[in-house]
């Protein structure tokens, strides 16, 4: 009997739980679920005869310590944060641990003594990171493995509302954790074009995207992510000149969240006291120039260079921005004010389906028939949600964390240390396993020069 907990039973661990627990009886499993709302997490387990649920507080060293010593591996979809206090219980207790965060420093610095106890710290391995390392090595391997060295490099990814239920003027409901969503674009992205270093500050990162397509879906487009350098050397891509990570929204939303920056909304770096005796329109009023209230839409058209018949301005009015409604949060920045009434605004009714959407534009240098080429390679992934807890989000967090575990048990995967999920012991198996969930790209090759 392999013993596995799982430390945190939100909205991304629903698949990976299911997964675990459908699994449990071929495997001889037990799942132990872990969270702070013991009822969350009973519901997670749903009364499962190889699975049990219990309410801790992850930040109690003692229970932790506890808990982890009774397990075989540990999979924490707890907040980054808190990752590092297990990855320093599982070396000591000699457990595997797997995440789907991105590796801090913290969590780097720990390599050398997970190595020596001969544990594995498998991280960013759910969707972005995680089914985005899995996909692009894939290729990319592939192309080497045939003689071409890879030249340029883009690959995106968004969580969006399904077609079916896209019924709102931003085009866009929240289908993860939504604080990630209104503090993105606030630090500098760096990337690499035709070989020079490039930087996006945040007041231009929605304002310099990129327009992408993607077969049977239409047209999106993408901002800049922050680092996409960092790459480079754990993808083994340092021939490309060009390379670059984004994440997707539909046309036309990057253009009115900019709005949304420049008004000041986006700020989290501030508090405003008594927010409380504060109304929507009456702190739209405060960001921007002119005291008249009653004129408060003229001036922000005014202030932003928009007409007040422009469908942009019906996008900020239609998020509420001008009416009296009262903000309930007390002493809070501008963005998390923007995120109380967002989440209001864009949040995904009952009944409602989620979709991500994922797209790989590689292009690579080698000989085709005896001549030198240039070959690219474009690859997609569309994956609908299933229902409210099935959710297209939670379906690829979760499995490729679920598969992995699987895999680590029955001796697969042995790669020990602080690790990635960048190599074929962990790309072949994930992969394959997904086809069979409708979870498969779909490759077009051509060659363009």
């Amino acid at each position: 009997m392999s013993n596995i907990l799982v430390l945190g039973a939100g909205l991304s661990a629903s698949y990976l739980i299911k997964y675990l627990l459908d699994n449990a009886s071929t495997y001889h499993w037990h799942i132990t679920v872990v969270d702070s709302n013991i009822e969350l997490a009973k519901q997670k387990i749903n009364g499962h005869t190889n699975g049990n649920a219990i309410a801790c507080n992850i930040a109690n060293d003692k229970q932790r310590f506890e808990l982890i010593s009774n397990h075989d591996i540990v999979v924490s979809l707890v907040p980054p944060a808190l990752h590092i206090l297990a990855a320093k219980d599982c070396i000591l207790l000699r457990k595997h641990l797997v995440t789907a965060s991105y590796i801090t420093n913290e969590m780097r610095a720990l390599d050398a003594e997970a190595t020596t106890a001969g544990v594995l710290l498998l991280n960013e391995c759910g969707l972005d990171p995680g089914i985005d390392h899995l996909s692009a090595m894939r290729l990319i391997d592939e192309m080497k493995s045939n003689g071409f060295a890879i030249t340029s490099f883009k690959s995106f990814c968004g969580g969006l509302v399904a077609p079916t239920f896209d019924d709102n003027p931003w085009n866009y409901k929240f289908t993860w954790n939504p604080r990630n969503v209104v503090v993105a674009g606030q630090a500098t992205a760096k990337y690499l074009e035709n070989n020079t270093i490039k930087f996006i500050t945040p007041s231009h990162i929605f304002d310099q995207t990129e327009s992408i397509s993607v077969n049977g879906y239409g047209a999106f487009e993408s901002y800049a992510n922050r680092d996409s350098l960092a790459y480079i050397e754990p993808y083994g891509i340092q021939t490309a000149h060009t390379v670059l990570r984004g994440t997707l929204r539909k046309k036309g939303f990057c253009e009115a969240w900019n709005l949304l920056v420049k008004i000041g909304l986006t700020d989290d770096t501030f508090i405003i006291r008594n927010t409380s005796t504060l109304t929507m329109r009456s702190l739209v009023n405060s960001f921007v120039p002119g005291t008249d209230l009653a004129k408060v839409e003229s001036r922000v058209c005014q202030f932003l260079k928009i007409r007040e018949d422009s469908f942009l301005f019906q996008q900020l009015k239609w998020l509420g921005l001008f009416e009296d409604t009262s903000i309930t949060l007390t002493d809070a920045t501008p963005a998390q004010i923007l995120q109380q009434l967002l989440q209001q605004k864009w949040k995904l009714k009952q009944g409602e389906l989620d979709m991500i959407v994922m797209k790989h534009i590689m292009q690579f240098e080698g000989m085709v028939e005896g001549q030198k080429a240039t070959i690219e390679t474009e690859s997609e992934l569309v994956v609908l949600g299933e229902n409210d807890t099935l959710t297209a989000m939670a379906k690829t967090v979760g499995l490729p964390l679920a598969i992995a575990v699987k895999n680590i048990l029955l001796g697969n995967i042995k790669s020990r240390g602080v690790q990635l999920p960048t190599t074929a012991e962990f790309y072949e198996p994930i992969l394959q396993e997904l086809t069979l969930f409708g979870s498969s790209f779909i490759e077009r090759k051509h060659k363009i020069a």
